[in-house]
């Protein structure tokens, strides 16, 4: 299993724009990809802006390939999700999963 890292930033007057974004549209996405396992939506409040975490997981690189496109490096941000953020980071993480408890 792949764990997929991405991090976003949102001013905290529009915290909750994101989050809407990620049940509405990403999350249903993913959940019709074959070799999606599942995600994780989280936030940390850092003064007057929040970080979100998005952590999914994948059965494959080749699951993940056929979110992300060959370049799987590469943040998948719709037009919709950049305009509820601040900023993002354009690359992500991918992590091998050594353990599951």
């Amino acid at each position: 299993m792949i764990i997929r890292e991405w991090r976003g930033r949102a001013p905290l007057a529009d915290a909750a724009r994101y989050p809407a974004h990620f049940r509405g549209k990403v999350l249903p996405q993913l959940q019709a990809i074959d070799g999606f396992v599942g995600g994780h939506l989280g936030q940390q409040r850092f003064g007057d802006s929040v970080e979100f975490l998005v952590l999914t997981r994948w059965a494959s690189m080749d699951a993940i390939r056929a979110f992300a496109g060959p370049d799987v490096e590469t943040a998948v941000v719709e037009p919709e999700a950049a305009a509820a953020l601040a900023d993002y980071d354009p690359k992500v993480r991918h992590y091998e999963v050594l353990q599951e408890a």
